[in-house]
């Protein structure tokens, strides 16, 4: 089975109007995402943002939950927290899995709404896929409103959007890696019934 990553990136991102754009990192997508990550065996996560001001914010929270106040209320979510990374690129976050793990990372990316002209995997096929792949599989996840075009464009897979029963569709990131994760990895159920 191939080693899975995950990025969240702040930049390149979409904003409502379909701009390139920046966010904002939010402090409970660092904690749960990384909590999340680690549930289901990801080896890393990493939140990227080209702004060194986020990364101090990245920075308070993991040394707040592996070596601070934190550790000592409930130091096992220190131990989740150990597997994330501020990086300032995707480019960044593909160089050190490349390093680490001695291969470059295949880059599987995520939307609510893929846009046409895109192919997307099933969750099912993607599961079965990562047990044979023997590169890395870095999933990526944006904030705003998704991955811009150039990261969608460059992804090897584009999963298949989460989908509910209503026509809304706008769940936090924090929910929809939680899902993903689960899909692809969770050990819950037998696979073929999904």
């Amino acid at each position: 089975m191939a080693e899975v990553h995950c990025a969240l990136l702040h930049y390149p991102i979409k904003d409502r109007a379909g701009q390139t754009v920046t966010s904002a990192v939010t402090t409970l997508d660092v904690h749960d995402i990384a909590r999340s990550a680690f549930t289901f065996g990801l080896r890393s996560y990493h939140v990227v943002s080209p702004i060194a001001a986020q990364h101090v914010l990245i920075e308070r929270v993991l040394e707040h939950w592996r070596t601070g106040a934190g550790v000592k209320r409930m130091p096992e979510r220190g131990q989740a927290l150990a597997i994330c990374r501020p990086a300032n690129t995707l480019a960044e976050v593909c160089t050190r899995i490349e390093a680490e793990a001695g291969r470059a990372p295949v880059l599987w990316a995520t939307a609510a709404a893929p846009g046409a002209g895109r192919s997307v995997v099933p969750f099912l096929d993607a599961a079965m896929d990562i047990k044979n792949e023997t590169n890395p599989v870095l999933i990526l996840f944006g904030t705003g409103h998704g991955l811009a075009d150039e990261v969608l464009d460059r992804a090897d897979v584009l999963l298949e959007p989460i989908s509910g029963v209503a026509d809304y569709n706008h769940l936090s990131v924090r929910s929809a890696a939680a899902i993903v994760f689960d899909r692809l990895l969770g050990r819950s159920g037998d696979m073929d019934k999904r």
